[in-house]
């Protein structure tokens, strides 16, 4: 957050040119696009770290040894977090995340890494399957928590919704997915992941479909200050049948949202929390706010 102290001093000058409203706004959005490049800068330096997949625990090695294993015994702690990142992406972006997350007693954090060249979300959400049931299998948890930034949180939606994962995710949160597509960048659609998120493409469209029954609770971070969403709604999740609460970050851009320390506040209050549901059972979407100064 130092970066943006540089910029304190040109803050009348824009609040003299600029209306108060617009000023304000702009002001945000000078601070949000400096936290960005603050934060991609970082980012380069450790994406190197996580190009390989994350090391299992110990324990599987004293379970080929004869010993016993404790991983897989059934605990009474808090299901095991995995983060699923976000597109030409690693799981380096969760570093900061990762360390909040252990701090506040949630010991059991993984993350999947899936090929840069993954050209098929559906295939996606079917490698996360595989990777959640040897978590379970291995911990001895029926379920798990996920946070997905960006196509990771469309790629968990997928597997919850389509694949039956909700069975196995209790709760999972997402962070500027674009769950209605985004028409971002339209010359990007060579890549065939990004036409999946387009607004009105197949795979788009089978997340609209009905999901009676769906037991995951869905909780989305979206920012008003995405550049990566187009429209900035599209990062909220709007299903009738789904349990969701959509609550708007204000002040971070895309790339913030997995690093940010009160967004990360949030997601540990979303992930404690129980959610609630109509006396009916039918499902019913809150809307909350973050305000990050």
């Amino acid at each position: 957050m130092k970066v943006t102290d540089a910029f304190e001093p040109f803050l009348p000058l824009c609040q003299r040119l600029l209306p108060c409203r617009l000023a304000g706004l702009s002001v945000a959005l000078l601070k949000a696009t400096a936290l960005e490049f603050a934060i991609l800068a970082g980012h380069l330096l450790l994406y190197p770290s996580g190009l390989m997949q994350e090391r299992r625990e110990a324990a599987a090695l004293q379970s080929a040894e004869g010993a016993e294993d404790p991983a897989r015994l059934p605990t009474q702690g808090p299901p095991p977090v995995v983060l699923l990142h976000g597109f030409i992406d690693n799981r380096s972006v969760f570093v900061l995340l990762r360390r909040s997350l252990v701090q506040h007693g949630r010991h059991r954090v993984e993350s999947l890494n899936y090929s840069p060249l993954t050209c098929d979300i559906r295939t996606a959400a079917e490698l996360l399957g595989r990777h959640i049931e040897e978590i379970c299998d291995r911990t001895g948890s029926p379920q798990v928590d996920v946070v997905g930034h960006s196509l990771g949180g469309l790629i968990a939606r997928y597997y919850v919704q389509c694949l039956g994962g909700d069975l196995r995710v209790r709760t999972l949160v997402t962070l500027g997915t674009p769950h209605s597509g985004t028409r971002v960048a339209p010359l990007a659609n060579a890549h065939p992941i990004v036409r999946q998120m387009r607004p009105e493409s197949p795979l788009i469209q089978e997340l609209q479909a009905p999901a009676p029954g769906c037991r995951t609770r869905f909780v989305s971070f979206w920012s008003d200050l995405d550049h990566l969403m187009d429209p900035l709604e599209s990062a909220c999740v709007a299903h009738p049948d789904l349990h969701a609460e959509n609550v708007r970050v204000t002040g971070v851009g895309h790339l913030a949202l997995p690093v940010h320390p009160a967004v990360a506040s949030g997601i540990r209050q979303a992930l404690d929390g129980t959610g609630t549901r109509d006396t009916n059972g039918t499902a019913k979407t809150h809307r909350g706010g973050l305000t990050v100064a």
